[in-house]
């Protein structure tokens, strides 16, 4: 039996949840998500928590039950809490701002990055930080991965963005 699947999830009390079928849709303070899950899972509500059974002991709809505890788990968070990635910009002349709705980033090009912001997410500029911020974790952690993926951290200098605390091996120069 899955470790994680077999777990309940505590609906926290200022968060409203609906069950329609295979389709589950929470809706909190931050907002509202909706997913579906697969048609191999089966999603109870029993007074205060959630539980989720699976149709089999295959080894598929094993893996599938920790995934979908784990992904409504996530939408109870996000509705209550929020999700956040913090990015670390180093470099000279590197800098972040909001032009309206994008997400303008001064990273060392010719041309400065327009980036268009998705719905659902919002961006704190402090100096040399960005904060993406929003409901859904897999969003967040999307986004934060493509503005990251503008300039990699480069292992000489340490040049680039990076999240915070994440460490980066530093190479030794030329040595003459």
């Amino acid at each position: 039996m899955s470790r994680i699947g077999k777990l309940p999830i505590e609906i926290p009390s200022n968060v409203d949840v609906t069950i329609e079928g295979k389709k589950i849709s929470v809706k909190g303070p931050k907002g509202t998500l909706d997913c579906l899950a697969h048609k191999n899972m089966k999603i109870l509500k029993e007074d205060n928590k959630i539980t989720i059974e699976r149709s089999s002991d295959s080894r598929f709809d094993k893996s599938l039950h920790g995934l979908t505890r784990a992904l409504i788990n996530n939408m109870f968070i996000g509705v209550a809490e929020g999700f956040q990635k913090e990015l670390e910009m180093s470099g000279i002349g590197y800098r972040a701002a909001m032009q309206g709705n994008n997400l303008v980033l001064s990273l060392g090009y010719s041309n400065p990055i327009n980036y268009k912001t998705p719905e659902g997410i919002n961006f704190e500029i402090d100096k040399n930080r960005l904060m993406v911020k929003g409901i859904n974790k897999e969003l967040v952690g999307r986004v934060a991965a493509e503005i990251r993926s503008f300039r990699k951290i480069e292992p000489y200098k340490g040049k680039g963005i990076r999240y915070l605390n994440e460490r980066i091996k530093r190479k030794v120069g030329k040595t003459s």
